[in-house]
């Protein structure tokens, strides 16, 4: 298995498909780590559309998005579900950010979150403007997760 990236390394880009809901309408397109270069990055990387942890962790980010935004980052949410199943997910939750769809789990595994049978461990990482790692929360078994404003005061300790 692929180590996660360290503290301080350039994450290797990738592009994924994916969808925003807005006003009502889900817009797909792919999504790359270098068109977010300039402005921090949120990678929320969940096992499943609809799961009750993960219904929470998405909701959370969603709700909190200003709060995030305000900081100056955007939010992915990434997991191995297609893209029907994530509008299906945004349009019953209201989610507000991006869902990318990683089906073949390359992008998880190219940050070491792979896992048997849930397809990936719940992993939120925070990239710098520079696409540098900055801040990272791997979990053994999945039932946990940052919340808003802990990812904010990340952000804020951001130096660059």
């Amino acid at each position: 298995m692929t180590s996660t990236p360290k503290i301080g390394e350039v994450v290797g880009d990738f592009r994924l498909p994916g969808g925003h809901l807005d006003d009502g309408t889900f817009h797909r397109r792919a999504y790359s780590l270098h068109e977010q270069r300039g402005k921090p990055l949120i990678l929320a990387f969940y096992p499943g559309d609809d799961t009750p942890v993960c219904t929470a962790q998405l909701c959370s980010y969603s709700d909190g998005l200003a709060q995030l935004q305000s900081a100056g980052a955007r939010v992915w949410g990434i997991s191995p579900q297609g893209l029907d199943s994530h509008e299906d997910f945004a349009r019953r939750r209201g989610l507000n950010m991006p869902l990318l769809s990683d089906e073949g789990r390359v992008v998880a595994k190219s940050f070491g979150i792979g896992a048997p049978l849930i397809g990936l461990r719940r992993s939120v990482f925070i990239i710098d403007g520079h696409g540098r790692l900055r801040w990272k929360h791997v979990t053994a078994v999945g039932a946990t997760y940052p919340r808003p404003d802990t990812l904010s005061a990340r952000l804020a300790g951001l130096t660059g």
